[in-house]
């Protein structure tokens, strides 16, 4: 008699691409790749980033947020009394919100509000939870795309929006908005001969925020956290607590890990907008794995690599496909060891900018990205 076969669920997590390194790996020649991409950039405009057909959604600061989040989860925002370019909406708007009206109201009212509350009073609730006003960026599509990914860096934006003006009328027109996907992907397509020679580790060039060996202060909320700085979650977590480390942190996703710390998923902020979408965002005290059932059934998967991947190898898989984060994970069971961000990848790229300053290169012994927030 034979036992029924136990059909597994399969794992979100992607298998990494092995990590082709050349034969000869020196300092000199990856710093001449590094150049060299920076000297393309200083070269081209961010008209040259456009895909070859695209659409642009833009939208009015009078429509109400639940409308707004049928169509998109980021877009520019228009304001029609002014005629003029307004900001842009972004997911960790939305995160503000939801995490407004956790606290400061019921679900009946907050639920009656989202039905009317209008892009334009987004603000207003950020002063509220004391958290700082986004800039308002904008950048013209003729600048460089050195230019732009500067001002990316500067700002800890992930997305610009290219303004123009109509030449007959002198009025803003919004042109496209370029996003740190689409620089780091114009960078994989048109610099194949470079990325070939970025052939140094990810760990050894401090990409990406790594578990701290040092103790988290203690005053500190991840004083309890073994994997400091890197903000965690495990399935049983409250969906709120993710959301409230999204807002303070400004980050867009949590790790899900199990008890010896293997990442077993990830939650981002667009698990949460679903939920909005779905008319659940009064559920918030479902727990991670109750939400992870709502999630959308095209959803990727969790991108991992290890830190003896070579930044190369990194930027053939955002040409493949669409990445905005990787998680870093050791030993065979894949135990959590940091997060990569494209943020992380766009500053090294550039340079090390500061505001009002000029790029300079990484050098071997620069300082740990450790302090910096995940994005």
């Amino acid at each position: 008699m034979h036992s029924p076969r136990v059909k597994r669920k399969p794992s979100t997590r992607r298998p990494r691409a092995p990590s082709h390194l050349p034969p000869v790996q020196t300092q000199e020649t990856h710093d001449a790749a590094l150049h060299a991409i920076r000297t393309l950039l200083k070269g081209r405009t961010s008209y040259d980033a456009f895909p070859v057909s695209f659409r642009l959604i833009v939208l009015d600061t009078k429509l109400n947020v639940k409308k707004a989040l049928q169509c998109v989860v980021s877009a520019p925002l228009w304001n029609s009394d002014k005629s003029k370019f307004a900001g842009m909406l972004t997911v960790l708007d939305i995160i503000h919100l939801i995490q407004y009206y956790y606290y400061t109201a019921n679900y009946d009212s907050a639920a009656a509000d989202v039905e009317t509350f209008r892009l334009e009073s987004l603000r207003e609730i950020e002063k509220s939870l004391g958290v700082a006003t986004p800039p308002l960026l904008r950048e013209h599509p003729n600048s460089t795309l050195y230019d732009a990914a500067k001002l990316l860096i500067q700002t800890h934006a992930r997305r610009l929006p290219l303004l123009d003006n109509d030449s007959e009328t002198g009025q803003e027109v919004i042109v496209s908005v370029l996003t740190q996907y689409r620089l780091l992907k114009f960078i994989s397509i048109n610099c194949t001969k470079e990325i070939h020679q970025l052939h140094l580790s990810l760990r050894k060039l401090k990409i990406g925020t790594y578990v701290s060996s040092t103790i988290p202060p203690s005053d500190s909320p991840d004083g309890q956290n073994p994997y400091w700085p890197i903000a965690t979650a495990t399935l049983d977590t409250p969906v709120f607590d993710v959301v409230h480390m999204f807002s303070e942190r400004a980050i867009s996703a949590v790790p899900i890990i199990d008890d010896e710390g293997v990442v077993v998923n990830l939650y981002e902020t667009v698990d949460v907008i679903t939920l909005v979408r779905l008319g659940v965002y009064q559920s918030l005290d479902l727990t991670i794995s109750e939400a992870l059932n709502q999630r959308s059934p095209d959803f990727p998967g969790v991108v991992i690599c290890t830190a003896s991947d070579s930044l190369g190898t990194l930027l053939e898989l955002i040409k493949k496909r669409r990445v905005h984060r990787l998680v870093v994970v050791e030993g065979d069971k894949g135990r959590l060891l940091g997060i990569i961000t494209l943020s992380d990848v766009l500053r090294y790229v550039i340079g090390q900018v500061g505001i009002g300053e000029v790029a300079e290169p990484v050098e071997e012994n620069a300082s740990p990205s450790q302090a910096r927030k995940q994005s």
